[in-house]
């Protein structure tokens, strides 16, 4: 399916979903669109460093997009986030602005969003790849059961953990995971930071300081949202 190893603490969760049909057809998919030339983001090797960067055992929080960036050189491979030198996207701009308006925290001259991975903040995408130039291309063709099976994985574990959902998307995903709603876990929902709807809801929704406020009351420490 992958030209990545699935990170050790997710292999247990992600095992059935990718011995499936559906992960084979995927895997076809992406070879017959690098066969034929067709640029694929992010670049091969960055596809799971969502779940590289934050294993299962140690994921406090959820973000959910849905599909890559689709210029050159933005997508690597976490949700929201592009890498050091590459301008920051609009959505991403008005996330730091709320987090400024929320925990006054300074905007960021940059994109890359590796730091809140690295303290267990998922950066997940609903769908892992897109062809250049032409969002959600990629939709459609099996990453939902993929992804599906990590969100399910973080929601069915001990640990009480947040759920960030931007957009009706995010939150129809989170809708079909079992376990999720009515159960221990923070939800916290609110219109997507795109500049088309940020200003329906998302600007003043707080999602860092009432995520955090959720950590520490279940004793699971806060994240330095700072980067």
């Amino acid at each position: 399916m992958t030209d990545q190893a699935i990170p050790g603490s997710w292999q247990p969760a992600l095992a059935a979903v990718l011995a499936s049909e559906q992960a084979r057809q995927l895997g076809a998919f992406l070879r017959g669109e690098e066969g034929a030339g067709k640029p694929v983001y992010p670049p091969r090797g960055t596809r799971l460093r969502a779940l590289e960067l934050t294993p299962l055992d140690q994921a406090k929080v959820v973000i959910l997009g849905q599909d890559p960036y689709h210029g050159p050189g933005q997508a690597m491979g976490l949700s929201f986030s592009v890498p050091h030198g590459v301008k920051v996207p609009p959505s991403l701009v008005n996330i730091y602005k709320e987090l400024e308006a929320d925990l006054g925290i300074p905007r960021p001259a940059h994109g890359d969003l590796t730091p809140w991975a690295q303290q267990g903040v998922l950066l997940l995408n609903t769908t892992l790849t897109v062809e250049g130039g032409k969002a959600g291309s990629h939709a459609g063709r099996g990453w939902d059961a993929i992804t599906d099976a990590c969100v399910a994985a973080v929601a069915a574990r001990g640990e009480p953990a947040v759920f960030i959902l931007w957009g009706s998307h995010a939150q129809g995903k989170a809708k079909r995971v079992a376990g999720l709603r009515g159960g221990s876990h923070c939800l916290i929902e609110s219109p997507h930071p795109s500049p088309l709807s940020a200003y329906r809801g998302f600007f003043g929704s707080r999602p860092f300081s009432r995520a955090n406020a959720f950590l520490a009351k279940h004793g699971r420490g806060g994240i330095d949202w700072s980067l």
